[in-house]
């Protein structure tokens, strides 16, 4: 387990080195030009030429990435071009934010949806597997941005129970706080809740099937015990692989959620990047995407080893 955990650390870390030239090089293609967009309609050929000295954008491409890449491996993501601050703090303050988000998300996910899939999965061809169903299949057919305007729609014009907009301050109280987070983290759940109820409830009715639970039952062990026991450990393995890919997807995918909420959150920040051209901004926010959904990845393969001792990765078998 050590070794394969070592080899997908070291695919995850090619992955990143690719997908670092992918963006350096994808940025730089962009038509429009830097320096021209940070001086304004008054720049001159004379300060163009000075700023994109200073800036290091008259150097080789591959000279301007080696440099980059290595200010990366020590832990300097530059200055953003349009506030004239380091990137860092403005890259993992957003980030935070976002990781709050997709956490909350991601627990909602977790014990509502497994949960729906065990009830349908045991109730199987009875209503409240019926309501899973359709409930799985608004989720999954209707976009996220769609929940999220009909949310604000119902909870902040029509009703006014909560904002619809921006984030929260602990100061003004908990309760203050968590009222900001309600709707994003509600749209942002509803598709993976669908997901994950599905994939649940699918494996759930394969397993109450199987013959081990069958073998369970004709020994007088309680119901209870056998679905919990027996059936939803098993039921669980493809659930947990998926649960750990959600998380990274989440983070990825968190962009239209932000923007509707207008959430400062890294897709907001990414968003603010791309608007203006910022490009060493734009560069580490997704780079740090991608990060996240590398080592999510390798978070679901590890606890799907976990879950599951009889794996061996490797070939190796016992």
């Amino acid at each position: 387990m050590a070794g394969y955990a070592l080899r997908r650390l070291g695919i995850a870390m090619a992955i990143l080195v690719v997908m670092s030239l992918l963006v350096f090089l994808a940025t730089h293609a962009l038509p429009s030009d830097t320096a021209a967009l940070i001086l304004g309609q008054y720049s001159t050929p004379e300060t163009l030429a000075a700023l994109e000295h200073k800036l290091g954008l008259d150097l080789p491409l591959y000279v301007q990435y080696w440099n980059w890449a290595g200010a990366l491996l020590h832990g300097d993501m530059g200055q953003s071009l349009v506030m004239e601050r380091p990137i860092a703090p403005i890259l993992w303050d957003a980030f935070g934010r976002s990781a709050i988000l997709a956490v909350a998300g991601m627990t909602i996910v977790a014990t509502v949806g497994v949960a729906m899939g065990v009830v349908a999965g045991v109730w199987r061809g009875r209503w409240p597997d019926h309501a899973v169903s359709v409930f799985a299949y608004l989720g999954i057919s209707v976009p996220e941005f769609y929940w999220g305007l009909v949310l604000i729609l119902v909870c902040c014009s029509t009703f006014h129970l909560l904002p619809a907009s921006g984030i929260g301050n602990l100061s003004d109280g908990l309760g203050s706080y968590i009222s900001y987070l309600v709707l994003p983290v509600v749209t942002l759940a509803l598709g993976y809740l669908a997901h994950v109820s599905r994939l649940t409830r699918s494996s759930m009715a394969e397993e109450m099937e199987s013959m081990y639970v069958k073998v369970a039952r004709s020994r007088g062990l309680p119901e209870r015990i056998v679905i919990l026991r027996h059936a939803l450990r098993n039921a669980l393995l493809p659930t947990i692989t998926v649960l750990a890919q959600d998380f990274g997807f989440m983070i990825g995918g968190i962009v239209a959620i932000e923007t509707i909420f207008a959430y400062p959150g890294l897709g907001r920040l990414l968003i603010f990047a791309l608007q203006r051209q910022d490009l060493p901004l734009m560069q580490a926010a997704i780079l740090v995407l991608t990060a996240v959904f590398c080592v999510a990845n390798l978070g679901a393969d590890l606890l799907y080893g976990v879950a599951n001792p009889r794996i061996r990765y490797g070939g190796a078998v016992d």
